[in-house]
């Protein structure tokens, strides 16, 4: 059993062959799915949809590159909402993307903090989009976990040792996307030898990043059975051993997600 604890299944992209999707995952088996927030003011959707499939999950947040748009979100209402459906089991996505100059970083900084706040009241793990922006993140987490400790996963993680090596030391736990199987992406390879095997996650972020069997093609949650046999081959680990530590470590996380 596999978990895809990162993916959009509310994107257009899957509008189609949403149902055909879900069930490939099953029998791929992928069992349980994280469908992860991008703007607050869309969570009726994100709600109806995981209403629809039992073996789907989601959080509730506001992506960086959004991070103008929802201003007036407070941490108030963030951890109002995540209390109020059962199947809502994360905060986020939040952080920081400095690779797209869209937002201001003033703006993206006031997010991720009201997200963390959020995460903290709630002990609901955290969601960080980190991207070109390592200082500034591991400056916020060291400077927040000061002030009580918040459970947090840097997704699809792409950034250096030194991030990787801070999430750890305060906590987080990193999860691995489709990238990791890039055939130019040693050195992520390298900083996954690096992160204990307590803190490993695999996840699609689909529709984006397919793993290297389908790589330019749309991505979903079956295919994150490649990156978890690249990760298993990586750390010299059998798939099956994979598997039961990423889908153990998922429900350490997201403690209010059953397992069905």
């Amino acid at each position: 059993m596999l978990i895809d604890t990162h993916c959009h299944l509310d994107f257009p992209d899957f509008d189609a062959e949403r149902d055909e999707l879900i069930a490939r995952a099953h029998r791929s088996g992928v069992m349980q799915m994280v469908t992860i927030s991008t703007r607050v003011r869309k969570l009726e959707g994100l709600l109806a949809l995981v209403e629809r499939y039992p073996s789907v999950f989601c959080s509730v947040g506001t992506h960086p590159n959004n991070a103008d748009e929802e201003l007036d979100i407070t941490a108030d209402e963030l951890v109002r909402l995540a209390q109020s459906h059962e199947k809502i089991v994360a905060i986020g996505e939040a952080g920081l993307d400095y690779f797209y100059d869209t937002q201001k970083p003033e703006d993206q900084q006031t997010g991720l903090r009201r997200h963390i706040e959020a995460s903290r009241r709630t002990q609901l793990p955290l969601v960080i989009h980190s991207r070109s922006a390592d200082e500034d993140m591991a400056a916020i987490l060291r400077e927040e976990s000061g002030k009580g400790a918040f459970p947090f996963i840097l997704h699809c993680f792409s950034s250096g040792p030194e991030l990787a090596r801070i999430g750890v030391e305060l906590g987080g736990y990193i999860s691995f996307s489709g990238i990791l199987t890039f055939p130019k992406s040693q050195e992520l390879r390298d900083i996954a030898k690096t992160v204990p095997h307590d803190r490993l996650l695999v996840e699609t972020d689909a529709p984006y990043l397919a793993p290297k069997t389908w790589r330019g093609k749309r991505n979903e949650p079956s295919y994150v059975v490649n990156t978890a046999e690249v990760l298993a081959e990586t750390l010299g680990l059998s798939f099956q051993a994979m598997a039961q530590i990423t889908t153990e470590n998922a429900f350490r996380l997201f403690s209010k997600m059953p397992r069905l």
